[in-house]
């Protein structure tokens, strides 16, 4: 039987496969943030599906970040999270339905959207309720329709929930949403990997 998204997560936690998540994807999300904040003179940041951390982590330790937090609808990773961390925040809540207390001027997120039975209305609750004016909406994902050899990682990962849309059909969802200057490409490919889909726009 599938488990859903959350489950087969803390489940990564106590296993140490968050780890793993963290050295596979670091090189797509140190790319991905060189992009969003090279211009940038001091920003606040939200991580949304932020896992055991790491990006928080790395981000704070920019002279230019004013403010880092990590949210997750995995208790187990949020635990670990602050386990790793006393001075960031981290929130343990449903991406959906969270509200910042004050709206920020960079959202990340590296591979969660497509985990959401609708990831339009996550992208929309976070250009709503999340971003300030002008602020960017930078998110990261490996399984999409072009990237072929992901399509099997539904039943390999048991995990109940994974939609899979195409790179045109990411970049729809940031245009009805509302965003402009929406760009998209791929980092990372080789011979068997269509590399990171990368989407971003600004609000």
């Amino acid at each position: 039987m599938k488990k859903t998204p959350i489950e087969v997560f803390s489940d990564w936690a106590e296993s140490g496969k968050d780890l793993g998540m963290q050295k596979g994807h670091k090189k797509s999300v140190e790319h991905m943030l060189h992009f969003a904040t090279k211009d940038l003179d001091n920003f606040s940041f939200i991580d949304a599906g932020c896992g055991n951390g790491w990006v928080v982590r790395d981000v704070s330790n920019s002279a230019k970040c004013t403010d880092a937090t990590g949210v997750d609808g995995s208790l187990n990773m949020i635990s670990k999270a602050k386990s790793l961390d006393r001075t960031n925040n981290y929130i343990c809540a449903d991406l959906l339905n969270w509200i910042p207390g004050k709206k920020v001027d960079l959202v990340h997120s590296m591979e969660v959207f497509y985990y959401f039975e609708n990831p339009k209305s996550l992208i929309n609750h976070i250009y709503t309720n999340w971003l300030k004016e002008n602020s960017r909406l930078i998110i990261g994902i490996d399984y999409y329709f072009e990237n072929s050899v992901t399509h099997s990682w539904p039943e390999e990962t048991g995990v109940s929930i994974m939609k899979l849309f195409s790179e045109s059909q990411w970049n729809q969802f940031f245009k009805q949403v509302g965003f402009k200057n929406i760009n998209s490409w791929r980092f990372g490919q080789n011979k068997n990997w269509s590399g990171t889909l990368i989407i971003t726009g600004i609000k």
